[in-house]
């Protein structure tokens, strides 16, 4: 089971994308995809919205993502999150067991 949490970062005059790009930039990004029990942790533009950037983050489960949340990074997120002036939306999912029904639609 892996939990998955969808933040969209949405700012003005471009400022969420130089967020996402400041995050990787600075290495931010890429220690958190080393943290323990990270999954998945990417930036994506929402193609009717380019003022938001949509992060997918996945974690094997709620007790890693709470080590992430105590991690020094997340001040230097929080401060980067300040200086480029967002808001957040917040969704969250829990991953359930693969649908056989589903496998004929899927193209590999």
């Amino acid at each position: 089971m892996s939990l998955t949490v969808n933040l969209y970062y949405t700012g003005q005059n471009g400022a969420a994308q130089k967020f996402a790009q400041a995050m990787e930039e600075q290495g931010i990004a890429q220690r958190i995809r080393q943290e323990a029990g990270n999954e998945k942790y990417d930036y994506f533009i929402p193609m009717d919205d380019p003022e938001t950037v949509m992060l997918i983050d996945q974690w094997t489960d709620q007790a890693a993502l709470d080590r992430h949340h105590d991690s020094p990074m997340m001040q230097e997120l929080a401060q980067l999150r300040e200086q480029f002036d967002l808001h957040m939306r917040v969704e969250r999912f829990v991953t359930v067991d693969a649908n056989p029904a589903d496998e004929e639609f899927i193209r590999k």
